[in-house]
């Protein structure tokens, strides 16, 4: 009597990234691997190995060949105001006051809910397209702003904004506390991929004490991320001490708010103290080269903070201050404007530059453990760069050809929690001609 031969099955998963000539794995040992390939399976990488014996383990529903491509994490930008796409171009030729002063008219004329969303899917469109797969987004009607976000397929971080005056949304602190208090089961209702929630105090210029304490106590009790503006220029620090008596981060560390670990935007005029305050708490700075040398604020001393124990990720800030939503240009302005600050061709490595811009942005975040690196486990936020193009040949070093050669134009596929988001250069979430016209429908 014979019996059938059974014939092992192969692993099955949702997806094959093919072949990738080498993949930027982006954690702190910053590993290279060369013709990998990478298996997805409900969202989160499976598996990692050499394609030639990886692409025979595994069955796939679907494969992307990725031969004469770069393999690397998706982009964290650590702050930004995606809204804003609608305010490019606004405000030009202007230091930071003039430049608030001509967007917050411009805003109380487009940016209404309505407006709100719609500026949100296009900056989160623009953000995906540029290999961007999170972004830390500060700007009014959050809940607006991430259904639009989220509608395209991003991983946006954000949440209620505060003002200690009515603001241009025109809420009073009562409104703006009550909002706030609703915001974790909005953002579970809205959906998206997964974020932490967050509470957003403007600055330490536009809110006072008191308010910082309630923002805190509403933090604690809801588990959120809390994300500000901080010594983003003199004049910050100055408004700052004329309404509290303390500079920023006293302030923060004053109201307890600095020892939730919160993500502080800019922070070009720190002081020796409020460095080592900063790194003590656990806090991170979102450095913002673009729209600080834009605007005139100064240069963030990106080196001095990472070596005094600071986490610092990179951010692009607004398109009414930076005009656009590139984090390859952010890369290769905060490695060039470090070695100019420091007068040292050596002071940054290329490889810490890349892992500005994924895994500490996603540590920032408390999103470590999550995403920022090519690892098992993880969800897959991902980005595919062709390397077949003359400015990226010869490609010696890859850290090297990202940060100083790449472009956001390069990235031909993206993937969020595993959705391919970006498939060869084109949204698979939105239709962009349609969003295009909506947006001119809007501003005409």
């Amino acid at each position: 009597m014979s019996s059938a031969v059974r014939v092992p099955t192969r692993p099955r998963v949702d997806l094959l990234i093919s072949g990738a000539r080498a993949v930027l794995v982006c954690d702190d040992a910053a590993t290279t691997l060369e013709d990998a390939s990478i298996a997805i399976r409900h969202g989160r990488i499976a598996d990692i190995g050499p394609a030639a014996d990886l692409d025979h383990r595994i069955e796939a529903a679907r494969t992307i060949d990725a031969r004469g491509r770069l393999l690397m994490p998706g982009l964290v930008n650590l702050h930004t105001h995606l809204s804003m796409t609608l305010l490019r171009g606004v405000a030009e030729d202007v230091d930071l006051k003039q430049f608030l002063e001509l967007v917050w008219a411009e805003e109380a004329r487009v940016m209404d809910p309505a407006g709100v969303e719609l500026g949100a899917e296009l900056g989160a469109v623009e953000a995906l397209l540029g290999g961007s797969t999170t972004a830390l987004d500060m700007y009014f009607h959050p809940d607006a702003a991430h259904r639009g976000a989220a509608r395209a397929g991003l991983r946006h971080v954000t949440g209620p904004v505060f003002f200690s005056f009515p603001g241009p949304d025109n809420l009073t602190w009562a409104e703006r506390m009550e909002f706030a208090r609703s915001w974790p089961q909005l953002l579970a209702e809205i959906g998206g991929p997964f974020v932490p929630p967050a509470l957003m105090p403007h600055a330490m210029y536009t809110v006072g004490l008191d308010g910082l304490r309630d923002i805190r106590a509403l933090a604690v009790e809801q588990g959120a991320l809390v994300h500000t503006h901080c010594a983003e220029n003199d004049a910050d620090v100055h408004d700052t001490i004329e309404a509290s008596g303390m500079r920023p981060v006293e302030c923060l560390s004053e109201t307890g708010l600095l020892d939730l670990g919160p993500v502080l935007a800019h922070a070009v005029r720190f002081n020796q103290p409020e460095r080592t305050a900063t790194a003590r708490a656990g806090a991170s700075v979102a450095h913002c080269p673009g729209s600080n040398l834009k605007l005139a604020s100064g240069a963030a001393d990106l080196v001095g903070y990472r070596r005094d124990g600071i986490t610092v990720g990179l951010g692009t800030d607004g398109c009414s201050s930076s005009n656009d939503l590139d984090m390859f240009s952010v890369m290769r302005l905060s490695a060039n404007l470090a070695r100019l600050v420091t007068n040292d061709p050596a002071a940054i490595s290329a490889e810490e530059i890349v892992r500005a811009a994924t895994l500490d942005g996603a540590r920032a975040l408390g999103l470590g453990d999550r995403i920022g690196s090519v690892e098992v486990g993880k969800e897959a936020d991902l980005i595919l760069i062709d390397t077949r193009v003359p400015h990226l040949t010869p490609l010696r070093e890859p850290h090297t050809a990202v940060v100083f050669s790449a472009g956001r134009a390069d990235v031909r596929t993206v993937l969020v929690a595993g959705h391919v988001v970006v498939d060869d250069g084109r949204m698979t979430t939105v239709d962009t001609g349609q969003l295009l016209q909506a947006v001119a429908q809007r501003l005409g």
